[in-house]
């Protein structure tokens, strides 16, 4: 990349959370938008990504928004829950595993490296919390996804419904063991 690439903690103020919605209601529109139902996509929208709905993820101590900034500019992010049963039996405690529930770069900037520079910060937080594995979710019609998750040598462990809007989804749970 030609241009410096600034990742950061995302501050648990009003003005990060309006941020962080506008941000994530447009990359994630960019991601899906073609291959999925309008309707779907702005219920999802609207009941995922506002000002109040960030800020509240914000103020959870097991949540870490991470940016990633290129010439000045918010070009992706990640969101990660420290405390996360993702795939996890019932019966057992989600401490020591960190889960990347969101990660995404603007459509300009994939295929440049931001979205392994996010990924390899989310293992490092992963492994300076101590962390034992690192899981997510991922569509399983996301192949180019899915293929850059496998790159970082996650595997699948399971599958889980996901909402959107009125569709059921399949998301793939993948898990990276630390």
């Amino acid at each position: 990349m030609s241009h410096p690439l600034r990742i950061s903690v995302a501050k648990r103020t009003p003005a990060a959370a309006a941020q962080l919605a506008e941000l994530g209601r447009q990359l994630f529109h960019e991601t899906y938008a073609a291959q999925n139902d309008a309707a779907d996509m702005a219920a999802y929208e609207a009941a995922t990504f506002g000002p109040e709905l960030q800020l509240a993820e914000l103020q959870n101590p097991d949540t870490i928004f991470l940016l990633a900034q290129m010439v000045q500019q918010v070009v992706g992010y990640a969101k990660l829950n420290t405390r996360s049963s993702l795939g996890l039996d019932p019966t057992k405690t989600p401490e020591k595993r960190l889960e990347v529930e969101r990660l995404y770069v603007a459509e300009d900037w994939i295929g440049t490296g931001l979205g392994a520079a996010l990924m390899r910060r989310a293992i490092e937080e992963a492994r300076q919390q101590q962390c034992r594995a690192v899981v997510l979710g991922v569509w399983e019609k996301n192949e180019r996804a899915r293929e850059f998750y496998q790159r970082f040598g996650f595997r699948p462990i399971g599958q889980q419904a996901f909402q959107l809007g009125t569709e059921t989804q399949t998301d793939l749970i993948l898990r990276k063991g630390l």
